[in-house]
């Protein structure tokens, strides 16, 4: 049985390739489909199929979040893993074509799904931002806070793996990645600061193999705070490298539904596979 990769939303798809990859769905929110429906197209992606992997971002809607633990519970299946990340818009899109990449491969839903968490540790993520009043998911000093209200400033910010904001000049640097990568841009208009910084500057510091441009998903504004920005990911772009970094990587059966995984914990029965506590003797 194949494995498909599940998004939340439309803009989290990134344009094809031109390399192999495995089918993909999208599961919108509650507003946008209704739960019947969206029931029988899941049911119809496990018959087809047999695995689903949903890449669930912690900025999801709550209602969107739960809607889809509803539907795992009422389709009573432990073939669907929702796998949780933290990482921002574009790196979840980078993610999820990294992930239909290497599931083309005999690699096991159980691995397949917790590669997830692995990956994500090689994608270094972040935007340049014409504003950062509303930016909260990195630390901004009061400094950097108050120079964002002037005309022209931009802003360079890290994301993951680290945090790190610096201010847009001739000097200003942001830490990259150590191994071969492509960089993917996304920015509504081609000709913003943000933008060129990223192809002139970004992409050369950080030896980028190539560049690719695509539309800016569309939850990138609330993200980042503002609209004016020009979101960034640095990737690994050859699947036998990731392949690689996933062959690896320590597996062992899950406890409960004996996939094979990666970590302490299955994405599909949602149990932890910590070694069992010892049995003592009773005191006599």
């Amino acid at each position: 049985m194949s494995t498909v990769i599940g998004v939340t939303s439309d803009g989290l798809l990134l344009p094809g390739s031109g390399q192999p990859a495995a089918p993909a769905v999208v599961l919108p929110g509650a507003d946008a489909r209704p739960l019947d429906r969206q029931l029988a197209e899941v049911a119809a992606v496990l018959e087809n199929a047999g695995y689903l992997v949903v890449l669930v971002p912690d900025w999801a809607p709550p209602v969107q979040r739960l809607r889809l633990r509803r539907i795992r519970a009422l389709l009573e299946c432990d073939r669907v893993a929702l796998v949780p990340t933290a990482l921002p818009p574009l790196a979840v899109a980078v993610l999820a074509a990294q992930l239909r990449q290497i599931a083309r491969y005999d690699l096991g839903p159980g691995v397949i799904a917790s590669a997830a968490g692995l990956l994500g540790h090689y994608l270094y993520a972040g935007a340049v931002l014409g504003s950062l009043a509303r930016l909260d998911r990195v630390p901004v000093a009061l400094p950097a806070h108050l120079a964002s209200w002037m005309p022209g400033v931009w802003f360079a910010v890290l994301a993951a793996p680290e945090r790190r904001l610096v201010k847009v000049t001739e000097d200003a640097r942001l830490p990259g990645p150590s191994f071969a990568t492509g960089l993917t841009l996304a920015a509504d208009a081609p000709g913003t600061p943000g933008a060129d910084w990223v192809r002139n500057r970004l992409a050369a510091d950080w030896r980028c193999g190539q560049l690719t441009e695509t539309a800016r998903p569309s939850d990138s504004a609330h993200w980042w705070g503002t609209s004016r920005s020009a979101e960034f990911t640095a990737h690994i772009t050859d699947v036998g490298v990731l392949c690689r970094l996933v062959a690896a990587a320590h597996r062992e059966p899950c406890r409960w539904c004996g996939l094979e995984l990666l970590g302490d914990r299955c994405a599909f029965c949602a149990t932890g596979n910590l070694p069992l506590p010892r049995r003592t003797a009773p005191a006599t």
